[in-house]
């Protein structure tokens, strides 16, 4: 695939990509960087979005079904095989350092970061599987996810 065709297939998704979201047009032209009216010409295909906008919308949307379904899988792997021509995955053994394990359970872990202030939970293959700022939301997600799996 080539950037002309990624794109022009992105530009044919991104309504449904903010909807599948749960997104306004407001919030979805603020999230990208875009202007509301910028988008709306996206949305009805008048304009192609720019090759940032797509690495945007690959990006903050990584977890769009839409997007891997169209793509095949992880739409911004492919935008960084298209645009560098190979794909660098991130060692990030380094950076256990800068989390605080702050509950286990049932093979997931709750992390506080102490420099970004975000939390984040890591389910029993060490990847992170959700993240936030706010505690109590990611608290509950933790006790959601934990107290399915069984002991």
């Amino acid at each position: 695939m080539d950037k002309q065709t990624f794109t022009e297939m992105l530009q044919s998704k991104f309504k449904i990509v903010r909807t599948e979201a749960g997104y306004t047009q407001d919030s979805m032209s603020q999230t990208i960087g875009l202007s509301k009216k910028t988008l709306v010409q996206i949305e009805k295909e008048r304009i192609l979005p720019n090759w940032t906008t797509c690495i945007s919308l690959c990006a903050l949307f990584r977890d769009s079904e839409v997007l891997t379904n169209s793509f095949g899988g992880d739409p911004l792997e492919l935008a960084q095989v298209i645009s560098r021509g190979h794909c660098v995955y991130p060692n990030y053994e380094g950076e256990a350092l800068y989390w605080d394990d702050l509950d286990r359970k049932n093979g997931f872990r709750l992390q506080y970061n102490k420099n970004n202030k975000i939390y984040r939970v890591l389910n029993n293959m060490n990847q992170p599987v959700h993240a936030s700022y706010i505690e109590r939301e990611i608290r509950t997600y933790f006790m959601r996810q934990t107290d399915l799996q069984p002991v």
